[in-house]
C-alpha cells in the first residue's frame, strides 16, 4: 500500500477522535441538550417511540421494515415500539390491498398533534443551537452536511487494493 494512503487513514483517524471528543463536550452542555428531552419525558416516550413519530409525522404512512430501518432497530423490536403506540392512540397499522403481508403504520389525529409538539420543540432546540453560530458559519455547516449527504448515496470507493494497484 502507498504511504499517502496509510497517512490518509491516520489522519481521518485522527479526526475521528477530535470529532467524538468535540461531540461528547457538546453533548455534556445541559443548553445543548436534546431538544425533544423534555418532550419525551413529559409524555413519558422511549427514544424509539419518539423517532417512530418523528419519522411517520415527517415522511407520512411507513411499512415496519422502512420503520424498523430508520430506528435502526431490528422488525421484532419495532413491533413492540409500534405495538405501544397502536395501544396508546398514537398510530394505526394498516394492511395493503395489494399484499396482504406489508404492513403500514400512520399516525392518528392524536399522534399527528403529538409530532407538532415534537416538531415544535426540535425546532426550537434546534434555533437555540444554531444561534450560537454566526451566519458564515451556519452557512458553511449546511455546505457540510450537504456534501456528506451526496457522498452517503454516492456508491462505494472500491477497496484500498484497487485503488493503488
Amino acid at each position: 500500500m502507498s504511504r499517502n494512503f496509510h497517512k490518509e487513514e491516520e489522519d481521518v483517524s485522527a479526526d475521528v477522535q477530535k470529532l467524538h471528543q468535540l461531540l461528547l463536550a457538546l453533548g455534556r452542555r445541559r443548553s445543548l441538550r436534546d431538544p425533544i428531552a423534555s418532550t419525551c419525558e413529559q409524555l413519558q416516550f422511549t427514544p424509539p417511540q419518539v423517532h417512530a413519530l418523528l419519522w411517520l409525522g415527517t415522511d407520512g404512512a411507513l411499512t415496519m421494515g422502512e420503520l424498523a430501518r430508520r430506528l435502526g432497530v431490528t422488525e421484532k423490536t419495532v413491533t413492540g415500539v409500534v405495538d405501544r403506540l397502536e395501544r396508546e392512540g398514537y398510530l394505526m397499522r394498516e394492511r395493503s390491498a395489494s399484499d396482504r403481508r406489508v404492513v403500514h403504520c400512520r399516525l392518528t389525529p392524536e399522534g399527528q398533534a403529538t409530532w407538532t409538539k415534537l416538531d415544535r420543540s426540535m425546532n426550537q432546540g434546534m434555533s437555540q443551537v444554531l444561534s450560537i453560530l454566526d451566519a458564515s458559519d451556519r452557512k458553511a455547516l449546511f455546505r457540510i452536511l450537504d456534501k456528506l449527504l451526496r457522498r452517503a448515496d454516492a456508491p462505494p470507493a472500491p477497496p484500498a487494493r484497487e485503488r493503488s494497484a
